[in-house]
């Protein structure tokens, strides 16, 4: 195992006019590791995911994963070399079937039809959805939906995934289904980030948590250091983390 992070954010600042929606974040995610990212709505996350991702191009700072630096490759470069996400806003391909959205992510490792259909398939069945396979991606609920858009993800065969409110919107069995299945990414290789709002899901699956607001990385930490800082319950968890903590 190499010594080097396998992520490692530098200094990224990204400004939208007169908006610094990031400001100087840095931080490392180890190979093996879950780092969860948490703060308050418009703290930034979600643009510190583009700019990981080449979706975005920082205006300062660096992004290396494996030691390389990507800052300036785009989307689709970044994902073959091992990184991929999921959205805040679920991404599938209305008009095809479960099997044909996660065939498309395949498709980054394999080009022949029989073999993404293969790993299609082999995804499907380890993250449950292999039995509604032929049914229409729109007609899945919210929670399969995202089932779905992981699948396409691993379908890319990360290294790293990415995760953005993955369990946001989830019934409480949803949720257990959701961490039970982000722990077997996890087993099966994959270092995991994860942005989140669903703190039960945070406390129960993060190595460390890192907390951005208003762009700003303000605390990093285990969970448990987290939920008592007292930064972190003024700028973004409440009172009700605080007792009895």
């Amino acid at each position: 195992m190499s010594s080097l992070p396998l992520l490692e954010v530098q200094g990224v600042s990204k400004r939208f006019g007169g908006l610094l929606a990031n400001d100087d974040v840095s931080f490392t995610v180890k190979d093996g590791e879950i780092v969860s990212i948490i703060g308050p709505n418009g703290a930034g996350k979600s643009t510190l995911f583009n700019c990981i991702t080449g979706f975005y191009r920082p205006n300062a700072g660096r992004v290396l994963y494996q030691g390389k630096d990507i800052t300036r490759f785009g989307a689709d470069r970044i994902c073959k070399l091992g990184i991929a996400r999921t959205f805040q806003i679920v991404q599938i391909i209305s008009d095809m079937t479960v099997l044909e959205n996660v065939m498309t992510g395949a498709f980054l490792r394999s080009a022949r039809n029989g073999a993404a259909r293969a790993k299609a398939e082999e995804v499907l069945r380890f993250t449950g959805l292999f039995e509604k396979r032929n049914a229409a991606a729109t007609a899945l609920t919210i929670a399969d939906k995202k089932r779905l858009e992981v699948s396409m993800a691993l379908a890319t065969r990360p290294k790293l995934l990415m995760l953005d409110e993955a369990m946001a919107g989830l019934t409480p069995f949803e949720l257990k289904e959701m961490i039970g299945l982000i722990r077997k990414v996890r087993e099966n290789g994959v270092t995991l980030v994860i942005v989140e709002h669903v703190m039960e899901a945070v406390m129960e699956l993060s190595d460390r948590v890192i907390v951005i607001n208003s762009g700003r990385m303000i605390v990093e930490g285990t969970p448990k250091e987290v939920v008592v800082n007292t930064e972190v319950i003024q700028a973004y968890l409440g009172e009700r983390y605080h007792v009895g903590s």
